[in-house]
């Protein structure tokens, strides 16, 4: 982990708004991502990348489809987490995904 890349991660509004979503849910789809943001399946994978390079966040794979969750073993953003959630508001979603 290099905090740089952290802190270049976490420079992006998109990317924050990310992170605060998966605070609140366990694990989201590219898709659902993508319906949140109305952006592009690569857009929206653009993010994701960057935020895991980062070790931010991780992912898994079901069928054609990825998942992400936030990477809990990253001690940077446990230490993060208590600010993230007082400075980014709650994103008032409902998550729902059509191609599990």
């Amino acid at each position: 982990m290099n905090i740089r890349e952290v802190f270049y991660a976490l420079s992006d509004d998109i990317r924050l708004k990310i992170v605060r979503i998966l605070i609140e849910n366990e694990e989201v789809c590219v898709c659902q991502f993508q319906e949140i943001f109305g952006l592009s399946q690569p857009n929206v994978s653009f993010h994701l990348r960057i935020l895991k390079k980062a070790g931010l966040v991780k992912s898994r794979k079901e069928g054609k489809w990825s998942y992400y969750s936030l990477n809990r073993e990253n001690p940077v953003l446990d230490a993060l987490i208590p600010f993230l959630l007082s400075e980014i508001p709650p994103e008032n979603i409902k998550l729902s995904c059509e191609r599990r």
